[in-house]
């Protein structure tokens, strides 16, 4: 399915009916979209798999829809969380169809093409990804689009140009493509276009991104998370009603902080920022978008670099400590979370 978790189709779906998968979580990991990166990170696909069913459960009881079905023991039978007595890294959740646009070069340029999405489909993965932001964290990629005259802050709902670590008074709701080469954000205009959503629909997909956004905080604040901000994946039911899909409220698709420190894969994306091979994937994508090349990678130097053993096993321990911390539940046996989060100053300070 992806450079991070696989998927086992038990049953395919229809035009008209939901299918059946299961999505097996590994410890694989991947940044800036490179993809399958060259280590693994010991208990991550676990902790993913523990903490989104945990929120896709909170977030039924909030009356969200999801297309999550459970989780599958060493058994092979699905169980709700309270139920499990193991870690497990397998999700089972129904399934909708996924339409990929056709790439094709048009007047030099890359372009997709999403005819297929229109009003009256059903039982499909929007072609999306809905970001939400609670605050601008150093790094963000706001800053970097704001300084390339991308956006404009009154583009993001803003009266003045944002500060690093900028605690929002309301949330910022994005949307970027899923389906392409390469992720870009638009404008909800053009999202609406590309996804065949109706105004009404529109506004929907904004009222369930808040939702989501507030259910996620909650959850995550108990165990001295803040949620700073986040992505969501929907889709259309048979009857063409939104749910939450993929997987919500983890370590990879939010970026929390505990105490000011990520915690998160934003503290590999820290590491590699500092390699010679960051500064060879950005010259790559930009080289690529400009020669209409689909697949950047191939324009792109050098290979990515294995982390340090040591902050691999603090990486390991806080993915871990994080699905104990939020789900109230013991399931891995690693300090708490503060302790994770303290070993890891540690570390840092000895390697600036």
């Amino acid at each position: 399915m992806g450079s991070v978790k696989d998927i086992e189709i038990v049953k395919k779906p229809a035009a008209d009916a939901m299918g059946i998968g299961r999505f097996i979580f590994s410890d694989r990991y991947s940044v800036f979209d490179w993809g399958e990166m060259p280590d693994l990170i010991e208990g991550k696909g676990a902790a993913l798999c523990l903490m989104g069913a945990y929120c896709f459960e909170k977030l039924e009881t909030a009356n969200i829809r999801t297309h999550y079905r459970g989780l599958v023991d060493r058994s092979g039978r699905t169980r709700r969380f309270n139920e499990l007595t193991e870690p497990s890294n397998t999700m089972e959740v129904n399934l909708v169809n996924v339409y990929r646009p056709e790439a094709h070069t048009q007047k030099g340029k890359l372009q997709y093409d999403y005819a297929a999405y229109a009003p009256n489909l059903r039982n499909y993965l929007i072609p999306l990804e809905m970001i939400y932001r609670n605050s601008l964290l150093q790094g963000s990629s706001v800053f970097k689009r704001l300084e390339q005259k991308e956006i404009a802050p009154q583009d993001l709902g803003m009266d003045h140009y944002p500060k690093p670590s900028e605690n929002l008074s309301r949330p910022i709701f994005e949307a970027s493509t899923k389906l392409e080469e390469k992720d870009r954000y638009i404008t909800w205009t053009e999202a609406k276009k590309i996804a065949g959503l109706t105004d009404d629909e529109v506004g929907q997909v904004k009222a369930l991104l808040r939702k989501i956004d507030e259910s996620i905080t909650r959850i995550t604040t108990k165990a001295g998370l803040k949620n700073e901000d986040g992505k969501i994946e929907l889709a259309f039911d048979p009857d063409r009603k939104l749910m939450a899909v993929d997987v919500v409220g983890t370590l990879d698709e939010c970026r929390f902080t505990y105490g000011g420190l990520h915690v998160s894969k934003e503290i590999a994306r820290d590491f590699y920022r500092k390699t010679e091979w960051y500064s060879d994937v950005e010259e790559a994508k930009k080289s690529a978008e400009k020669q209409s090349v689909k697949d950047w990678r191939t324009l792109c130097r050098s290979k990515p670099p294995r982390l340090d053993p040591g902050l691999k096993g603090k990486v390991s321990a806080m993915y871990m400590a994080a699905a104990n911390d939020v789900t109230g539940r013991r399931l891995f046996n690693v300090p708490r979370l503060g302790e994770v989060v303290e070993e890891y100053r540690k570390y840092e300070g000895e390697h600036k």
